[in-house]
């Protein structure tokens, strides 16, 4: 058996939020945010609510850039010569380079286990908190990460828009489409499909006022009870009224009884392309035989 200690750490668009990082002891690698000519630090130059003042003011849109190959090697390297073995959890690769570069890396050291989480946000954050758990039951790195592996399907993460403001605005939809969904009120369910290593698609367009709108869309998430994991759940979203999140909140509860249920803002990655009044719920689902 390895005498090497084992270290979980995460992509900052995990969106766990200090609180759990903290009890949990998980290193953030963090994203960059590029805004004009300036380039902030994901969690720690930037908030959220200031990108999307810049935005609404200055008209002035966030885009953001990957970990690079290089910057991943010097946070490991740290860490292995300081006698780890690092299990580090991505960011879906269908949805950034995040995880080819981090896999670069780790061919140039060894010690270094990446796992594609095949999600974004708390769907990633769910898996990490996996990791640990199982870090602290002493179990190897390389289990962990096949385990990883084999439980990424399991993850359901998804999301409502409140508006298409960003999205038209970084090209992801036709500015017709945008008025037309504005016109009537619509709010697109985006659901990430594990299976084809985080893609993204649009589900359900639900329409009416958001209150409305979130009450039907937890309906739905949950109505497969007998398959969900009451271990936890996030609610997450990029900035939304508290109104909506307790009645969210409520709803779970009266829905199912997860054992732990957690509340994050997204991180300022997730922020710049949601836009914001995003909101959703994630959980897993559990494994079958």
């Amino acid at each position: 058996m390895s005498e090497r200690k084992v270290l979980i750490s995460a992509d900052s668009t995990c969106d766990l939020g200090k609180e759990l990082q903290q009890q949990y002891q998980i290193p953030f690698f963090p994203f960059h945010i590029l805004i004009g000519e300036n380039s902030y630090v994901d969690g720690k130059d930037i908030t959220p609510e200031e990108i999307y003042t810049l935005w609404r003011t200055r008209r002035l849109l966030p885009k953001t850039a990957a970990i690079t190959m290089m910057e991943y090697y010097e946070f490991f390297r740290t860490w292995v010569e300081k006698g780890y073995d690092v299990v580090h959890i991505n960011l879906g690769s269908a949805i950034s380079s995040a995880h080819q570069n981090c896999v670069a890396a780790a061919t140039k050291l060894e010690h270094v286990y990446p796992v594609d989480s095949c999600s974004l946000s708390t769907g990633t954050g769910l898996l990490v908190l996996k990791a640990a758990q199982w870090a602290r039951e002493e179990m190897p790195a390389e289990e962990i990460q096949k385990k990883l592996r084999e439980l990424t399907p399991c993850v359901r993460a998804s999301f409502v828009l409140d508006t298409l403001e960003f999205m038209r605005a970084g090209g992801r939809c036709s500015a017709v489409a945008a008025v037309g969904a504005n016109l009537l009120q619509l709010r697109p369910c985006i659901q990430v499909e594990p299976g084809e290593n985080g893609a993204m698609k649009v589900g359900k367009k639900y329409r009416g006022s958001m209150k409305k709108v979130l009450q039907q869309y937890v309906e739905d998430q949950l109505k497969n009870a007998s398959s969900i994991s009451l271990d936890r759940l996030f609610i997450t979203h990029s900035g939304c009224p508290q109104e909506w999140i307790d009645a969210v909140k409520q709803q779970v509860e009266q829905t199912l009884p997860f054992r732990e249920i957690h509340i994050t803002q997204a991180s300022c990655t997730i922020s710049s392309h949601c836009g914001p009044g995003t909101l959703g719920i994630l959980f897993l689902e559990e494994k079958g035989e």
